[in-house]
C-alpha cells in the first residue's frame, strides 16, 4: 500500500489503476481506525479492483467547543489496518492541501432537508462541513464507488442525496454498523470513554433493540416508546441528546404505515457524545 499527501500524487496513482481498466473503490475515513473502518475496506476490497482509502479530519464539520484538537491521530497504526483490509492507496492530505484557499470563502456544499434535525439539529453546519469535502474528495479519486458505514445514518443518507441531486456516477454503499460484543457500536469517540462509562455505554443498543422489538411486534405508538426509552437511558446515567424514530430514506417522523424506519439516538455519557441506530425493514 502507497500512502500519498498531495491531489498530483493521488491522481497520478488513481489514473494509473484506472487505465490498467481497474475498478476504483473509495473509503473516506477520519482515522483512528477500527474494525468497522477495516469492514468498510473489506468491502470496497470485493467490489472494486483498486481501493483508496483517505484519512482527513475535517475543520469544516467541526462546531465550536467540539473535539477537532484532540481528535486522536494515529497515523502509523492506521496505515497498518488499512494494509490488512485489503488497500492499496492511503491519501492523507493536510489542511492546506485540502484547502489551499483557507476555509472562510470556501465553497460549501448544503443538502436541505436530510441535513436538519437529529445531528443537524445539535451540530449546526456539521452536514455542510461534510458533503463539502466528501464532495471535494470525490472529485479528487473520482471513484466509481465508495463505501460508508451505516453507525453515521443521517451521513449516508445525506450523502446519497448529495450524489443523486448533483448526478455523480457514484456507487454508494452502506455497510452495516459493526458492534463489540455487548452492542456498543464501534466509533472513534469511545476511546474518550473512561472504564466506567464503558460498562454504561450499551444501554443504548440496548434501547434501540427493545424499541425494534415492539415495533416489530406491532407496536406504532413511537411517542410512547421513546419516552419510555429515554427514561431508561438517562436512569443509564446518560443524557439524551434525541431518540426518534424515522422513515427510512427521507428520516422525516415515522407514521405508522410506513414500512420502512429507522430509530436514531444520540447521547452524552460525560463529555463523550454517543450515536447509534438501527434501521428496521418491516415488509
Amino acid at each position: 500500500m502507497n500512502t500519498v499527501k498531495t491531489l498530483r500524487e493521488l491522481r497520478a496513482a488513481v489514473t494509473h489503476a484506472r487505465s490498467a481498466g481497474k475498478r476504483i473503490g473509495f473509503v473516506p475515513t477520519m482515522g483512528n481506525l477500527h474494525s468497522g473502518h477495516a469492514a468498510l475496506v473489506a468491502k470496497a476490497a470485493q467490489q472494486a479492483d483498486f481501493v483508496v482509502a483517505s484519512i482527513f479530519v475535517n475543520p469544516l464539520q467541526f462546531g465550536a467547543g467540539e473535539d477537532l484538537d484532540k481528535y486522536p491521530r494515529t497515523l502509523a497504526a492506521d496505515q497498518e489496518k488499512l494494509l490488512q483490509a485489503g488497500c492499496n492507496l492511503l491519501f492523507a492530505p493536510s489542511v492546506e492541501e485540502m484547502y489551499p484557499s483557507g476555509m472562510t470563502g470556501q465553497t460549501r456544499v448544503s443538502v436541505p432537508q436530510l441535513s436538519e434535525g437529529l445531528c443537524g439539529a445539535s451540530r449546526p453546519g456539521h452536514f455542510e462541513g461534510v458533503a463539502t469535502v466528501v464532495n471535494k474528495l470525490f472529485n479528487m479519486v473520482q471513484p466509481d464507488m465508495a463505501v460508508f458505514g451505516q453507525k453515521d445514518y443521517q451521513q449516508l443518507a445525506v450523502i446519497r442525496a448529495m450524489v443523486h441531486d448533483l448526478n455523480m456516477p457514484i456507487q454508494i454503499i452502506g455497510e452495516p454498523t459493526v458492534r463489540a460484543e455487548d452492542g456498543l457500536a464501534l466509533s472513534s469517540r469511545n476511546g474518550y470513554l473512561t472504564a466506567e462509562q464503558r460498562a454504561l455505554a450499551p444501554a443504548l443498543y440496548r434501547s434501540l433493540s427493545q424499541i425494534a422489538a415492539a415495533i416489530k411486534g406491532g407496536d406504532r405508538d413511537f411517542a410512547k416508546l421513546r419516552a419510555e426509552q429515554v427514561q431508561q437511558i438517562e436512569a443509564a446515567g446518560m443524557r439524551v441528546d434525541y431518540l426518534e424514530v424515522r422513515q427510512g430514506v427521507h428520516l422525516r417522523p415515522a407514521t405508522a404505515e410506513d414500512r420502512d424506519v429507522v430509530i436514531l439516538v444520540a447521547a452524552y455519557l460525560g463529555a463523550t457524545r454517543l450515536i447509534d441506530n438501527l434501521h428496521l425493514p418491516l415488509d
